[in-house]
């Protein structure tokens, strides 16, 4: 077995082009271009999709290798995932020379091969580059080539980058220099995952509410620190994904993203000192005013050196848990504390700022002026509620959605009994049970 980590980027032509000039400047091992093909497997029922696993037959030259990538984590683009290599003679699937231990106990391997059929293929050419840079060595690999299922087809022009050799930190700080000109995207979804999409029918994508975080049972306060930062940065991958395939309405889900992010910092501020995350914080506030604006084109905005930059030291803040230098041991004796008696705290807090803000009618300016504080604060609801069950948590969040929807599109006629409706609700936390 192998853990992959690696960094996908969608690139456009123009950051090709440049690559050989940005390569040079490196001590780099080129290896010539070559065409690969992949040819990936499913049953009809999708058992190996339920499963989180990917199976594939890669064919380069005259030789060939079988693969599977079991289920795995995706932060922001950084990929980690189980791989496991197997080399053929030819291209014929043959599932038992896998680890045993790889699939669920009970498992017939041999019935899971009879039904397998291929799904979809990628064709590309592939040229790759052994960069040393710092402490590390990493492969940089340059694909230009197609993905198709059936009748559908989408073209593939993608750099990733792979440590072979090092850490994490030189893989991040490598990506941050070759997208310091712009024209890289981190890409949300692999290849193997658009060719699903594919096979299914390539139907539109639909935007997602911003769910409620469910913290693992027993999960410390800095366990669900990370928790909290994924699930935003999830939502705002997801999201840029479907602004920049065309539709204009998900800019706000990816700013909500951010948002996200942004107060999850504001949550844990009591815990880890700001200095921790000073060029972080200032680099998401100046992406969320500029996400504010309307009008803005989804493929500049995304493909540009600040945006990308954002997101590298996001990735890089929570990969290298970053605000580990600047706890205390005061802190970090909370920060490994119970995270539902923490979340339960601020929940409280969180209840007792609205409150505060709308406890008196107000006049339709007034209700305007505290609009992002509500907003910023039912985010915050939805990363600390999770430890209760959903209908409780969201019949109370829905209310305060209700007044922000009401301010939002100028519904003064029912601002103030929305703000009635939401300032008398019970606090589901004092008195439910834990799911």
């Amino acid at each position: 077995m192998t853990l992959e980590i690696e960094l996908k980027f969608i690139a456009t032509p123009a950051a090709i082009a440049e690559l050989p000039e940005q390569l040079a400047a490196f001590t780099c091992e080129h290896s010539a271009p070559q065409k690969l093909t992949n040819i990936y497997y499913e049953t009809a029922d999708n058992r190996l999709r339920k499963l989180d696993m990917g199976l594939r037959i890669r064919g380069f030259d005259d030789s060939y290798e079988m693969t599977i990538k079991t289920a795995g984590k995706v932060v922001a683009g950084l990929h980690q995932r189980p791989e496991y290599n197997v080399s053929i003679k030819k291209p014929e699937l043959d599932l038992s020379l896998f680890p045993a231990d790889i699939w669920p106990e009970g498992f017939d391997v041999t019935a899971l091969q009879a039904e397998l059929k291929p799904l979809f293929r990628t064709d590309f050419v592939r040229e790759k580059w052994v960069i040393t840079y710092q402490q590390s060595e990493i492969e940089l690999g340059l694909d230009q080539g197609h993905v198709t299922a059936g009748e559908q087809s989408e073209s593939l022009s993608e750099i990733e980058l792979e440590i072979k050799k090092g850490n994490t930190g030189d893989l991040l700080a490598l990506a941050a220099l070759l997208g310091k000109n712009g024209g890289l995207r981190l890409g949300g979804l692999s290849k193997a995952a658009r060719g699903y999409h594919l096979a299914q029918g390539n139907v539109v994508r639909e935007a997602r509410a911003l769910p409620v975080f469910h913290a693992a049972p027993k999960a410390t306060v800095e366990q669900a620190l990370s928790g909290m930062l994924e699930l935003a940065l999830s939502h705002w991958q997801y999201h840029e994904e479907l602004w920049v395939r065309g539709d204009k309405t998900a800019r706000i889900s990816v700013l909500q993203g951010v948002e996200a992010v942004r107060q999850t910092l504001v949550i844990y501020g009591g815990l880890i000192p700001r200095k921790a995350s000073t060029e972080l914080r200032a680099a998401l506030t100046a992406l969320a005013e500029k996400l504010e604006k309307k009008g803005l084109d989804a493929q500049e905005t995304c493909l540009s050196a600040d945006y990308l930059q954002c997101k590298l030291a996001l990735t890089s803040w929570l990969a290298n848990q970053a605000w580990k230098p600047f706890v205390d041991d005061k802190s970090q004796k909370k920060l490994d504390g119970s995270f539902k008696r923490f979340a339960d705290i601020m929940l409280g807090r969180t209840a007792a700022d609205l409150k505060e803000a709308f406890a008196q009618s107000l006049t339709e300016e007034g209700f305007r002026d505290q609009l992002a504080r509500l907003k910023r604060q039912v985010i915050a609801f939805h990363l600390l509620s999770g430890a209760y069950p959903l209908e409780e948590s969201m019949a109370y969040i829905n209310v305060w959605t209700e007044l922000q929807q009401a301010i939002v599109q100028q519904q003064h006629a029912w601002e103030d009994s929305a703000r009635q409706h939401a300032v008398m609700q019970t606090a589901f936390w004092l008195n439910g049970q834990p799911r």
